[in-house]
C-alpha cells in the first residue's frame, strides 16, 4: 500500500500536476460573466427589491474656476463628481481569488446612474470613464467635468460683486421611486476639500458651497435633483488699478487744467484730451460688461458723473473764453468812440 502511494505520487510529480491556485483579476472577471454581457444589461438598473429604489450616493469637488463670460451669462467650471452606488449581482468572495476585493472595469461594462446638468450649454467630456467593483458589489467612480453652465450675474455691484451660480445635477431616466440621489458629505466638508484641491488663483475667489435636494416633478413623475450653489467673489484689484484710479486721476488733472495759470484756449485743448481718454476707459469698461441689464451698475453711474463734470469743466472754460471776447471786443469798441469823441 505504501509503495502505490509512493508510485502515484511520483506520477503526479512527474507530470506537473499541481493544485491550481485562481489568483488573477481575468479569473474574477470570468467569475462575473463580464465577457458575454450583451450591451443591453449595461443599461438595465441593478435592483432586487423593486419596492426600494436603488441609492446613489453623490460627493462634489470644484477644482476650478475657468472663465466667467459677463455678457454671455456664462461661467465655466472644471470639478469631480464622485457617485457610488450597490450592485447585488456583482459580488465574489475575496477567499476564493487569492483575497482580491477590488477591481477596475471600464464604465460600459455594468450600469451605472445617467448624469443630466440642467444649466449646462457646453461640456467636454473626459476619456476617465472607470469604475471600482469591490467585492460586495459597491461601485464608485469619479467622473471629470468640464462644463459651461447659465448663470444669472448680477453686475450692479461691479467690480466688488458676488456671484452665486447653481448647478444641479439629475436624472430624469428613472422617477424618484426607482432611484434616489444623495449627498454624501456636508456642504462644509465639500467646502474644506474643495479649497484644498482648487487651483485656479485668477479672477475669482470661490467662498461658498451650499447644497439643496429636492424632487422636480416632469410629466406625473417626481425626479430627484441635487444643486450645488456655487458663490464666488470677484477680485476687484485689477479694476482698480485700470479703471477706477485712472478715472480719478484724470478727473482730478481736469480741475487742476481748470484752475491752473494758463490761458483758456490752452486749457480747453487739455480737457479735450482729458475727455477723449476718459473715453478710450468708457469702451474698456463697455467691452466688460453685458449690454442689458435692469439696473445700470455704480462704476457705469460713477464714469458718467465724472464724463459730465469734465463736460461742465469744458463749458465752463469756454464761456469765460467767451466772455473774454466779448470784454475785448467792448473795451476795443469803448476805445474807438472815446478817439472819435477827442477827435
Amino acid at each position: 500500500m505504501q509503495r502505490a502511494f509512493i508510485v502515484l505520487l511520483t506520477l503526479s510529480l512527474g507530470t506537473g500536476a499541481a493544485p491550481r491556485y485562481i489568483c488573477t483579476y481575468y479569473d474574477v472577471i470570468e467569475y462575473l460573466n463580464i465577457s458575454s454581457h450583451s450591451k443591453l444589461h449595461t443599461h438595465i438598473l441593478p435592483k432586487t427589491h423593486w419596492k426600494e429604489p436603488l441609492e446613489v450616493t453623490m460627493d462634489f469637488m470644484l477644482i476650478a474656476i475657468l472663465s466667467v463670460a459677463e455678457k454671455l451669462q456664462t461661467v465655466t467650471f472644471y470639478f469631480v463628481l464622485r457617485l457610488e452606488w450597490t450592485n447585488t449581482f456583482a459580488t465574489w468572495d475575496p477567499r476564493d481569488f487569492c483575497n482580491i476585493s477590488k477591481i477596475v472595469l471600464p464604465m460600459d461594462s455594468f450600469w451605472s446612474p445617467p448624469i443630466f446638468i440642467l444649466e449646462r450649454v457646453n461640456e467636454l467630456k473626459s476619456n476617465l470613464e472607470y469604475i471600482v467593483v469591490t467585492h460586495n458589489g459597491t461601485f464608485n467612480t469619479s467622473l471629470p467635468f468640464q462644463v459651461t453652465v447659465t448663470c444669472s450675474l448680477m453686475i450692479l455691484k461691479f467690480p466688488f460683486d458676488t456671484q452665486t451660480c447653481n448647478m444641479s445635477i439629475a436624472s430624469f431616466l428613472y422617477p424618484a421611486t426607482v432611484l434616489s440621489m444623495k449627498v454624501k458629505r456636508t456642504p462644509a466638508e465639500m467646502m474644506v476639500n474643495s479649497q484644498s484641491f482648487f487651483l485656479t488663483d485668477g479672477e475669482w475667489k470661490f467662498t461658498n458651497l451650499s447644497i439643496n435636494e429636492y424632487t422636480e416633478e416632469i410629466d406625473d413623475g417626481e425626479f430627484p435633483v441635487i444643486t450645488y450653489m456655487i458663490s464666488m467673489e470677484r477680485r476687484p484689484t485689477l479694476y482698480i488699478l485700470n479703471l477706477i484710479l485712472p478715472t480719478c486721476a484724470l478727473y482730478l488733472l481736469d480741475m487742476a487744467v481748470l484752475f491752473g495759470p494758463s490761458s483758456l484756449e490752452e486749457k480747453i485743448s487739455f480737457q479735450i484730451s482729458i475727455i477723449l481718454g476718459s473715453s478710450m476707459l468708457a469702451v474698456i469698461l463697455n467691452n466688460m460688461l453685458p449690454t442689458s441689464s435692469n439696473e445700470p451698475p455704480i462704476i457705469v453711474v460713477f464714469f458718467l458723473g465724472t464724463f459730465l463734470l469734465m463736460i461742465m469743466a469744458v463749458l465752463d472754460t469756454f464761456f469765460l473764453l467767451h466772455h473774454q471776447h466779448k470784454s475785448l471786443r467792448l473795451g476795443k469798441a469803448d476805445q474807438k468812440g472815446k478817439a472819435a469823441h477827442h477827435f
